[in-house]
């Protein structure tokens, strides 16, 4: 089954096959790093030559001619390092053209799995990867294997010159490592931090009218800055030791420089090597030497990366790409619950304990029950959002995460409880963003009431709304939202306390949409603690604390929870033997 299939973990990681589809560019990287590092040459065997030929010669047309060959071999090495950049360019746009959408997709379901905890910093920890993939950074690994050549080239000039660059280099390393010891946990530790105190904003952000009516904006601002401080501290703490390590490296290298051409005069008085290798010897071990300097000085951004990759790696490896199943045919809206039992996110017992119950096509079913009796948890299920802990929900008897939720989207109509309408027009929104079809959208908004409140808007239909809906009022914000659901006629509409924010007009309103729906014969899931709506319904299910009461037609159930009361009303209360009175006292608790 789908959700089995994507608790399991990849055999291979993801995002390290991702960056692995551009191996061949890879390879021409390295390969026009071999020939920029030969050419880095260039210019201490031009001085070499300079010293050791030109100004002993005398010789004008040698100056010319070793100039000459000497722009243009600029002029190759120029052209290559452009070639490389681009290239590396090109390769984090694939990867970002690849991950993308995978990483979208994955943010979903992590909200889906564990509300509260997603956000959008997994794109950024894209972004970072790409970046760092073609920054300078990236090509001091590429030009560090080709030290060797320089060291080559040291040793042809005089072996005590070899192995100082060798020492030299040793010493850096040890740097290096000494460097990563120092920054890792520090770094990852500002990271986590950065990444909490950034959650926290943003979910407080979602409910600034409630902070800013009730005087919460000062306490909440004092628990961000500890948050935000204990991230900035770590933070100075890692930059302040990467700073040591990173000037303690450049004056090292620096020195190793000088050292050599000390070297190098040393053995020129004891005509060992001649003043042009005395100087060239330096210059060329300054560069082998550079690449390590390099690595050091952006080891920040590396480990930022490096930290980014893990979180990006993990996310992709927990939300693995769903396995494509063969298009089933259009749903006819036949639901079949099969001892389902699930647990909410962040819980540790479940909402919905075993429940199987059969819902046939064009049925309209009210769901009642007190107060976090698991009624929404079960709409989850229907709609399968939640993963299941056990037992089967199915939709026209196939699982219901065989379906692709793109595809199965579009016969599918859904009002939670708390009503999400995004940036956009009024059009927009009823059409969930596809490309408007305005007889659709006018004839979704009619059903649902809501047509002569859009044309009193300003720019009617294409009037914008911002994220959330905040320019509309509750129950404009619930109507145009029961227009989205009931959208291009889909076959199942799951309907979440869908009258709470309505006004008498809008409850006759949704009452004549569900009468709509019911004689067109679409399957209707209506959970409420509202008895009035319960009309329209042709079945009833009873939930309490996760589990399935009754379950039959209507004026049954509503039969057999007025002679409920009626046994269980003490001898002192007049019994309970009016429907409406059950429903009404049924009723009485708010919805989960």
């Amino acid at each position: 089954m789908a959700k089995v299939q994507k608790n399991q973990k990849t055999k291979e990681s993801e995002l390290k096959s991702a960056i692995m589809q551009s191996k061949k560019s890879f390879v021409i990287v390295g390969l026009f790093s071999l020939f920029i590092n030969i050419l880095m040459l260039v210019p201490p065997l031009y001085m070499l030559q300079l010293y050791d030929r030109v100004l002993t010669s005398r010789s004008e047309d040698t100056l010319f001619f070793l100039t000459a060959i000497v722009v243009v071999l600029f002029i190759t090495m120029a052209t290559l390092e452009i070639v490389r950049s681009k290239v590396l360019v090109k390769v984090g746009n694939k990867l970002d053209s690849i991950l993308s959408k995978r990483v979208f997709d994955s943010l979903f379901d992590l909200a889906n799995k564990q509300p509260g905890k997603a956000s959008s910093m997994p794109l950024s920890d894209l972004t970072q990867i790409r970046q760092f993939m073609t920054g300078n950074g990236l090509f001091a690994f590429f030009d560090a294997p080709w030290m060797p050549i320089y060291i080559a080239v040291l040793f042809m000039f005089h072996p005590w010159f070899g192995y100082f660059a060798i020492f030299a280099a040793i010493v850096l390393v040890i740097i290096t490592i000494l460097n990563e010891y120092d920054t890792k946990e520090k770094l990852l530790e500002a990271n986590n931090m950065s990444r909490a105190s950034t959650l926290y904003v943003d979910s407080n952000l979602r409910n600034a009218e409630v902070i800013n009516a009730m005087g919460m904006k000062a306490n909440i601002q004092s628990i961000w800055r500890d948050k935000y401080y204990a991230f900035l501290n770590a933070q100075t703490d890692a930059s302040n030791k990467a700073g040591i390590w990173s000037n303690v490296s450049k004056s090292l290298r620096m020195l190793f420089q000088s050292l050599m051409l000390g070297l190098g005069g040393y053995l020129a008085i004891q005509n060992e090597v001649s003043a042009g290798m005395m100087i060239a010897g330096s210059i060329i071990m300054g560069r082998a030497l550079a690449p390590l300097d390099l690595i050091i000085g952006s080891w920040k951004g590396f480990s930022s990366a490096r930290t980014s990759y893990e979180r990006l790696d993990g996310l992709l490896e927990n939300f693995p790409k769903d396995k494509e199943y063969m298009e089933l045919p259009a749903p006819e809206g036949e639901i079949l619950l099969e001892g389902v039992v699930v647990i909410p996110p962040n819980a540790q017992q479940p909402s919905v304990k075993g429940i199987s119950m059969k819902i046939d096509k064009g049925d309209v079913v009210g769901i009642i029950g007190p107060s976090a009796a698991g009624k929404s948890s079960l709409a989850r299920i229907i709609l399968g959002l939640w993963p299941l802990s056990a037992g089967k929900a199915r939709l026209d008897k196939a699982d219901i995460y065989q379906w692709d939720k793109v595809d199965l989207g579009k016969y599918i109509g859904y009002l939670p409880q708390d009503i999400e309408l995004f940036e956009g027009t009024i059009s927009q929104n009823i059409s969930r963003f596809s490309e408007v079809d305005a007889a659709k959208v006018v004839e979704a908004a009619k059903k649902a009431g809501v047509h002569e409140m859009i044309l009193r808007l300003p720019e009617g239909y294409d009037t914008k709304i911002g994220a959330g809906g905040e320019s509309l009022s509750g129950g404009q914000r619930q109507r145009v939202g029961f227009a989205r659901a009931i959208y291009d006629n889909p076959v199942l509409v799951v309907l979440d306390e869908p009258n709470s924010n309505l006004d008498d007009q809008g409850e006759m309103a949704l009452v004549e949409a569900i009468k709509s729906l019911k004689e067109n014969k679409t399957t209707v899931i209506i959970i409420t603690h509202r008895p009035s709506i319960l009309q329209v319904t042709n079945k009833l299910a009873v939930i309490k604390q996760g589990l399935l009461e009754i379950y039959g037609d209507t004026n049954d159930v509503l039969s057999k929870i007025a002679a409920a009361n009626q046994a269980a009303a003490p001898q002192a209360q007049k019994p309970v033997v009016n429907t409406q009175q059950a429903q009404t006292i049924s009723l009485s608790k708010p919805s989960s």
